[in-house]
């Protein structure tokens, strides 16, 4: 597997969220972090974002302990600051307080230039009849695509 091919995604965050904006953000990494990290082994499911004195943080996600790694190596869960320009945190910010949306990550890659991003999304949470919606949606198209598969 090539660095280009780490794409790990939030496989719930359009299930459980409207989104409303997005944004490709850099991250800041330890060493052992991002060799994990180039080994597959993270996870962002139950992560989210949150500003805190005008700087992003992503918290609860999780990148597996490096195998290699020695009593130097990272915390799998630890909070990691999201590297965004000023202006667009302020933005954020400010629909976050006003409007009651939160912040989630639904794309974690590594670029061309071996550096990993985050892309994140301004979202809304979705209310159990939305929920269901997203699901007739996805059995129908399931269905479409079966029918022309047989015909």
């Amino acid at each position: 597997m090539s660095m280009k091919d780490i794409r790990i995604k939030n496989r719930k965050a359009n299930y459980e969220y409207e989104i409303l904006d997005k944004l490709t953000v850099g991250i800041q990494l330890r060493g052992t972090e991002i060799k994990s990290l180039r080994g597959g082994n993270a996870s962002i499911s139950e992560a989210f974002c949150q500003i805190k004195d005008d700087e992003l943080f992503v918290v609860n996600m999780h990148i597996a302990e490096y195998e290699l790694g020695t009593d130097a190596n990272h915390l799998p869960k630890r909070e990691r600051k999201l590297l965004a320009k000023s202006g667009e945190i302020k933005s954020w910010k400010k629909k976050v307080n006003e409007k009651g949306l939160t912040i989630i990550p639904t794309l974690l890659f590594i670029n061309d230039n071996g550096l990993a991003k985050l892309n994140i999304a301004l979202a809304q949470g979705k209310k159990i009849h939305d929920k269901r919606d997203s699901i007739r949606e996805k059995d129908t198209k399931r269905e479409l695509a079966r029918l022309k598969k047989l015909g």
